[in-house]
């Protein structure tokens, strides 16, 4: 293991909180490719499929914040348990109304209940940041290492979801993606001394995390970032059968997150300098790029291509914006913050992958790759005309999440006038300093 990341896990139980966030993750990449692929082998209705797909995600986007709120005033294991559990109960309904051939109307019901699924990628980089607080570079590397995780899900996932829907039963996929959020969860909550406090409302005042401007800025861009990756999953299933080779979706899929966690893995080793903002505007406009040779593809593997070319610019952006979310929102709400530009990618994979369904039922899954296309043309859009807001209130959001903390005001501004906007280090008073930038 290369030097910044043996350094991080050199700290007492953290590769035991990774390993429990990678299997919990696990379902991100699994449930909604699971549906569309149940669906479609039940109904041959990609419309339906779809529809169902961001019915999910929007769920997500509308309790995933409210959970992670509650994490940050009560803490993981009292909030994240009873959450699971009834978003496995959620799904079980869904794949048990899709086998009976139950009414449309069921399965959008059951699908509504699933967001109340924790955002366990955020509870462990909550778990990160508390760990290693005050150390831009280790908090860097982290995130990068987090972000290697989310796209080796990614990689795993849809092989395995698609691979089990296919090949076993339809309902396989979702199914065992339900298994794996349970026993994810479970093993997370156990590890009790890796725990981030709680900070009770009194700490924060109650406020939304979305209150600031440069986290509005982070979710609003991931609308449309969520939306290239929803109508990427349902275009290039839709493609591949229209081939003849539906189960090769799962490979071409897995290029894309290939691209995306070598790219992570290379950047967690590089020390960087310059703004965080400016590091992200470029991501997210190589992301846009990157869509645009998907149109071109005539074949299979010249589209895995594409897309693993196109994975290279997401892991880097997804780290940057991690490092914007702990500068811009106070350290009490940070589980919500995380989870609002989650939400964001949701509510982008709900409008991405309906638009999708149904592009390729009315002009086929060739034309669907202009939905992604779009998609990263508007996120493209927002960043430009966000960017400002990301790089100006930093130091006040820092000054304000500090407060929440009980840190006072005019230490973190002498500590600014010392040593800059996100330094990191200790300071010569021996306190902590500012929230890092990654």
């Amino acid at each position: 293991m290369a030097s910044p990341y043996r350094e991080i896990f050199a700290a007492p139980g953290a590769w035991k909180f990774s390993a429990a966030g990678l299997l919990g993750r696990m379902p991100l990449s699994m449930t909604g490719i699971g549906v569309v692929t149940m669906v479609s082998q039940l109904t041959g209705r990609y419309r339906l499929a779809g529809a169902l797909s961001a019915t999910m995600a929007m769920s997500v986007a509308l309790l995933g914040p409210q959970v992670s709120r509650l994490v940050d005033r009560y803490g993981q294991r009292r909030t994240l348990r009873p959450a699971a559990l009834l978003s496995a109960v959620a799904l079980a309904g869904l794949l048990a109304c899709a086998a009976r051939g139950a009414p449309d109307w069921t399965l959008f019901l059951f699908a509504a209940c699933t967001g109340c699924v924790p955002s366990v990628g955020a509870m462990v980089r909550a778990r990160w940041a508390a760990l290693h607080r005050g150390g831009d570079r280790r908090l860097h590397a982290a995130y990068s290492w987090e972000s290697m995780v989310d796209e080796v899900c990614f990689i795993v996932g849809p092989i395995l979801s698609i691979g089990l829907s296919t090949s076993w039963f339809p309902e396989a996929g979702p199914l065992v993606a339900g298994v794996f959020l349970l026993a994810g969860v479970a093993w997370l909550c156990a590890q009790r001394p890796t725990e981030p406090a709680a900070h009770p409302p009194a700490g924060h005042g109650g406020r939304s995390a979305l209150r600031s401007t440069g986290l509005q800025v982070l979710v609003a861009t991931f609308v449309a970032t969520g939306a290239v990756f929803g109508a990427v999953d349902v275009v290039t299933v839709a493609y591949a059968d229209e081939l003849g080779h539906k189960g090769s979706a799962s490979l071409v899929l897995a290029a894309y997150a290939l691209g995306s966690c070598l790219a992570g893995a290379l950047f967690g080793l590089v020390r960087l300098s310059g703004p965080v903002a400016r590091r992200w505007l470029v991501g997210v406009l190589a992301m846009a790029v990157s869509m645009i040779p998907l149109q071109l593809a005539g074949s299979l593997p010249l589209l895995a291509v594409a897309l693993f070319v196109a994975g290279l610019a997401v892991a880097p952006t997804m780290v940057s914006t991690m490092g914007l979310v702990e500068a811009h929102v106070p350290r009490s709400a940070l589980t919500e913050g995380m989870t609002w530009t989650s939400t964001g990618l949701s509510v982008g994979v709900a409008l991405g992958s309906s638009a999708a369904g149904w592009v390729v039922d009315a002009a086929g899954a060739r034309a669907g790759y202009a939905v992604p296309g779009a998609a990263g043309a508007a996120a493209a859009v927002v960043a430009l005309l966000g960017h400002r807001r990301l790089s100006r209130p930093a130091t006040v959001s820092r000054r304000k999440g500090r407060e929440a903390d009980g840190v006072p005001q005019h230490l973190g501004e002498q500590r600014e006038q010392a040593g800059g906007t996100g330094s990191g280090g200790e300071c010569q008073d021996g306190q902590e300093a500012a929230a890092p930038v990654a």
